[in-house]
C-alpha cells in the first residue's frame, strides 16, 4: 500500500504536467484526451495494485484544483471510474484491453456529462447536442487512441510495483 501511495505522487503529477503542457493542446473538434483518467483506468485495472482509491482522490483533487472545472465533479467521476475499473478487474480478468477499453469509453462520458450538467445548470446553458458531437465524441476517440500505451505503461508499472510471486 504505502508503494502505491509513493508511487502516486510523481505518476500522477507527471501526468497532470503532460496533460496540461502536450495533451491538452492536441484537439479533435473541441475535445481533448484526459491522460489522467487514463492513468486512472490503467491502474485499476491491474489485479495486484492496491490504494487505486487513493490514486482517485489525489487525482480529483489535484485535477480540481487546476481546472475550471469544480473539484467535485472530478472527485466523482474519477472515483466512478475506479469503481468500474475495479469490478471488471474481478470479472472480466482474461480481457484487460476489453476492459481498458470499456471503462475508458464509459468513464469519459461520465466525466464529461457530470462537466456539461454542471456548465449547463450552474453557469452557461450549453447546447447537448452541440456539445456532444462537438466535445464528447471526440474526446472519447482520442482517449481511446491513447488506451492501449496508457494500460502497458500502467500494466509495466504494476508489475515493477507488485512482482509476481516466483514459487519454487
Amino acid at each position: 500500500m504505502r508503494r502505491s501511495i509513493l508511487a502516486a505522487i510523481p505518476v500522477l503529477g507527471l501526468a497532470v504536467m503532460i496533460q496540461t503542457s502536450i495533451i491538452g493542446r492536441i484537439n479533435l473538434l473541441n475535445g481533448t484526451a484526459d491522460l489522467v483518467l487514463l492513468t486512472l483506468v490503467g491502474w485499476s485495472l491491474q489485479e495486484r495494485v492496491r490504494g487505486a482509491w487513493i490514486w482517485g482522490v489525489a487525482a480529483g483533487l489535484l485535477v480540481g484544483a487546476i481546472s475550471g472545472v469544480p473539484w467535485y465533479v472530478y472527485l466523482v467521476s474519477y472515483l466512478a471510474v475506479i469503481g468500474m475499473a475495479r469490478l471488471l478487474a474481478h470479472r472480466v480478468w482474461q480481457a484487460p484491453l476489453l476492459a481498458m477499453f470499456t471503462v475508458t469509453l464509459i468513464g469519459t462520458l461520465v466525466l464529461l456529462m457530470l462537466t456539461f450538467l454542471e456548465r449547463t445548470l450552474l453557469e452557461v446553458p450549453l447546447a447537448f447536442n452541440l456539445s456532444f458531437l462537438q466535445i464528447i465524441l471526440p474526446s472519447i476517440l482520442l482517449n481511446l487512441l491513447l488506451a492501449i500505451p496508457m494500460h502497458s505503461l500502467m500494466r509495466d508499472l504494476a508489475n515493477r510495483l507488485y512482482p509476481a510471486e516466483v514459487i519454487p
